[in-house]
């Protein structure tokens, strides 16, 4: 059987949900490189692999998946850990997943992005503002989950935990003070002291952008 290929960026976010999942259950995987910030995701190449030109891809055989949660979901089922138990926790981890792409990803990804790695002529201060304090009142919201708990279902690590993660080892670079919100400190520190954790720039090619070493 091929080993499967996770195509990824080092500052990928998303794509560091997958890496990061992959590690952690010991699965034998490839990084294959997209150079999104010379266009590659948006190249002939690549759509026809991601139609939604978008990074991460998983490649497995004959199987190829995109979506953060969707690649999850599947490697939580293929090699038995951090997967719910039961129905309601399987609806409890969709609800956090969901809210993580559509609150805390979203728009600390967003906010990133525009901060690093736009032009400055095409910085929008407002919109980035915006985006900020966004992101931080989601942030208040996971905070708030992990006050008295280890993890977002409480007793263990999941695939919940991992997606809203994904971001979370990029805040000092725009920032956020990861001290402003000890439960989400606690937690950072309790992922990165499990077995095969890498950091995402260790994780994944393409760290650092030429120029910014």
């Amino acid at each position: 059987m091929s080993i499967p290929v996770l195509h990824c960026f080092a500052q990928s976010g998303n794509a560091y949900k997958a890496a990061m999942m992959l590690d952690l259950c010991n699965a034998p995987w490839e990084p294959a490189f997209v150079d999104f910030f010379n266009g590659a995701a948006r190249g002939p190449d690549y759509m026809a692999l991601n139609e939604m030109a978008e990074v991460p891809t998983y490649v497995e055989g004959d199987l190829r998946l995109t979506q953060s949660g969707v690649i999850l979901d599947y490697l939580a089922a293929r090699h038995g850990r951090f997967a719910p138990d039961g129905e309601a926790e399987r609806r409890e981890v969709l609800r956090w997943l969901l809210w993580d792409n559509h609150k805390l990803t979203a728009n600390l990804a967003s906010a990133r992005f525009m901060r690093l790695f736009l032009a400055e002529r095409h910085r929008k201060p407002d919109v980035i503002d915006f985006l900020m304090g966004r992101a931080r009142a989601a942030m208040k919201v996971l905070d708030r989950r992990l006050q008295g708990q280890d993890w977002i279902l409480g007793d263990r690590p999941s695939i919940a935990d991992l997606s809203c993660a994904g971001y979370i080892w990029f805040l000092e670079e725009i920032d956020i003070d990861p001290a402003d919100t000890p439960g989400i400190a606690r937690w950072r520190d309790r992922i990165a002291a499990l077995p095969g954790w890498r950091h995402p720039y260790e994780a994944m090619p393409g760290h650092p952008l030429p120029g910014a070493a």
